[in-house]
């Protein structure tokens, strides 16, 4: 039994433009997610912990308002809520984004060109570490074409506003893998072992968020195949911690150095920078990661 929570509103602290996160998840490989039509977004996905699919559409009331329709269960109308709120960073107060604009003329001009675009989460913590392992050392059209695979095979569709959307296989799914044409074994055995840590609770959001952000880092390591720049996307696009700056993210750091003009700038140097960011240093980061791939795609 489904149910439709049409008048459920989340109140957003902060900007937020619910048509700029629904531009994001359109063009962002990993989901693909068909054009939607303005001021809504649609998503599918399996819920943290039950990891049942359910879904979700969200359309802006106004500036400080959200409303979100629920497909899913009556018993996991409010679960299914909190994970929407996080994949949307909706759950972080983000009144005072502008105050790192304020404080960087160069993150106030980022901010200007994606007016309301905050962070677009991974469903899960699973669901970013599984990327990170499908997309290792692959092209990425590689790596989208193994989680379409993935998610045809072993997931599940959930009709979300009239449009059935694929949801990510759950644990217990992947947790027995054997096979997915393209993918060698060395990866299938990766992905039973980020599977059954999630099974297990080892990859859940808000652990992972209340911890400081070297224990969580060390922690998602321990899963082979994963590395510093893996568990970086586990904890940031995953867990949705929302100030974190990327070590190992080099892209990220080649646009920084475009943008501050400092060609041989450091990593260390790099996050000196992104200090006066505190505490949205994730944010800012998404925000360079936009802009620097909108620049490069305009280039080709």
């Amino acid at each position: 039994m489904t149910i439709s929570l049409l008048d459920s509103e989340i109140t957003v602290r902060g900007e937020f433009d619910v048509a700029a996160a629904a531009g994001f998840m359109t063009g962002f490989a990993p989901f693909g997610l068909p054009e939607a039509e303005p001021g809504v977004l649609r998503l599918a996905f399996p819920l943290e912990g039950e990891w049942t699919p359910v879904g979700a559409v969200l359309r802006q009331r106004s500036p400080g308002e959200v409303a979100i329709e629920v497909r899913a269960p009556a018993s996991q109308a409010e679960a299914v809520v909190a994970q929407v709120e996080r994949m949307c960073s909706l759950d972080i107060d983000g009144s005072g984004f502008r105050g790192a604009g304020e404080r960087d003329p160069v993150v106030s001009m980022l901010q200007d060109l994606h007016p309301g675009l905050r962070p677009v989460l991974f469903a899960s913590p699973y669901e970013a570490a599984c990327w990170a392992v499908l997309s290792h050392r692959i092209w990425m059209s590689q790596a989208v074409r193994l989680r379409r695979g993935l998610t045809e095979r072993y997931g599940a569709e959930v009709e979300v506003a009239g449009l059935r959307l694929p949801s990510f296989p759950p644990p217990a799914a992947l947790a027995k893998l054997e096979y997915l044409p393209g993918a060698p074994g060395q990866k299938l055995h990766r992905l039973r072992a980020v599977a059954q840590a999630a099974a297990d609770g080892l990859l859940d959001a808000a652990t992972l968020r209340s911890m400081p952000p070297d224990e969580a880092l060390k922690q998602v390591q321990l899963l082979p195949g994963i590395g510093r720049f893996g568990a970086e996307l586990v904890l940031i696009r995953g867990a949705g911690h929302p100030d974190v700056f990327p070590l190992a993210e080099t892209r990220l750091h080649e646009f920084m150095r475009q943008a501050y003009h400092v060609p041989d700038a450091g990593v260390a140097e790099l996050a000196e920078i992104a200090a006066a960011w505190a505490p949205f240093r994730s944010w800012v980061s998404f925000l360079f990661r936009v802009e620097g791939e909108a620049r490069l795609r305009e280039s080709r």
